[in-house]
C-alpha cells in the first residue's frame, strides 16, 4: 500500500508516565484496549499487509483495516476504515498513525489521521472528538490503572455531513 499520498488532518499528542513497551501493549493489545476503547477491542496482525480489526463489546465487527508499517514500541500505521456502507467510497481510506518516542521518564504518543483527500471539518469532528478521549482515557489507565471515562455520542455535526453526502450511518 502507498501511504505517501496520504495528508494529516488530525494529529494529537499526548504525554504519558509508562514506557515503550507498556505504551505499544496498550495499543495492540485486545484485553487492555477494551478498557480504554469504549468497550472495543483491537485485534491486530503485527505486521505489514496483516489485519487491523476493531470490534465492538458484543463482537461485531466496527472497524478494519491494512497494517501499513509495524515498528514494535515504535511506530504503527493501519488503515482505519469504519464498518458504514458508502463511507469509505464516498470519503476515501483513513490512515492512522502511532509514533511513540522516549521523552525523559515518560512515553510522548502521537497519534495522527491522515486522508488521501481533503475532508470538511464537519466529517473531522468524529475523529477530532474521539480520539482525544480515547488517548486520554489510554494514558489514565496506563498512569494510575484505571481508565477515563468519557460518555459520549456521535458528534451532530459529523453526522449531518454524512447525511448530507448520502452517506446511512447505523
Amino acid at each position: 500500500m502507498n501511504i505517501d499520498h496520504f495528508k494529516p488532518l488530525t494529529v494529537y499528542t499526548n504525554y504519558i508516565a509508562s514506557t515503550p513497551e507498556k505504551v505499544w501493549e496498550a495499543l495492540t493489545s485486545a484485553e487492555f484496549s477494551r478498557k480504554y476503547f469504549f468497550g472495543n477491542a483491537v485485534e491486530i496482525d503485527l505486521r505489514v499487509g496483516g489485519a487491523y480489526i476493531v470490534r465492538t463489546p458484543d463482537g461485531s465487527l466496527h472497524i478494519s483495516g491494512e497494517v501499513a508499517e509495524c515498528v514494535p514500541y515504535r511506530k504503527l500505521t493501519f488503515t482505519f476504515n469504519v464498518n458504514w456502507p458508502e463511507l469509505i467510497e464516498k470519503l476515501g481510506p483513513t490512515l492512522v498513525t502511532y509514533d511513540i518516542e522516549p521523552a525523559g521518564d515518560a512515553v510522548r504518543l502521537t497519534m495522527t489521521e491522515s486522508h488521501d483527500r481533503p475532508l470538511d471539518d464537519d466529517i473531522l469532528s468524529g475523529g477530532r472528538q474521539g480520539w482525544p478521549a480515547i488517548l486520554s482515557s489510554l494514558k489514565s489507565l496506563l498512569e494510575t490503572g484505571e481508565p477515563l471515562v468519557v460518555k459520549m455520542a456521535p458528534p451532530a455535526r459529523m453526522l449531518a455531513a454524512l447525511k448530507k453526502l448520502g452517506i446511512k450511518t447505523p
